[in-house]
C-alpha cells in the first residue's frame, strides 16, 4: 500500500492553482506530477538560448591555438608570463583594438 504523502511544496501549488480558479482535479494532477518529479530527483532542465560566435571571436581563437605552443614549457604547462603574453599576441593578430 502506497501512502501519498504531500510535500510543502506541491500543498502551495495546488492551493495557488485552486485559487487562481484552476478546476481542483486538474491542480490536484499537477501537484502530483510535480511532486513525483521532485520526489525522483529528475533534473530541471531549462534550455538557453546559443549565444552566436562573432567573427572577431572565431579569429582570436584560431590565433590563440597557433600561438600558444610559444609561450608553453617543454612539459605542456605556460612559462612564467606566458598566458598573458599570447593573450596579448593573439589579439594584435586578431585585429582587436582598432
Amino acid at each position: 500500500m502506497k501512502v501519498n504523502l504531500m510535500c510543502a511544496t506541491c500543498h502551495l501549488l495546488r492551493q495557488l492553482l485552486i485559487e487562481r480558479g484552476m478546476p481542483a482535479s486538474l491542480a490536484m494532477s499537477i501537484g502530483s506530477t510535480v511532486g513525483e518529479a521532485v520526489e525522483s530527483g529528475a533534473p530541471v532542465v531549462v534550455a538557453r538560448a546559443k549565444k552566436k560566435v562573432s567573427a572577431y571571436n572565431r579569429k582570436y581563437k584560431a590565433a590563440f591555438k597557433k600561438i600558444a605552443p610559444r609561450y608553453k614549457n617543454k612539459n605542456g604547462k605556460w612559462a612564467t608570463g606566458g598566458f598573458k603574453r599570447a593573450v596579448k599576441e593573439a589579439h594584435r593578430l586578431a585585429g582587436g583594438k582598432k
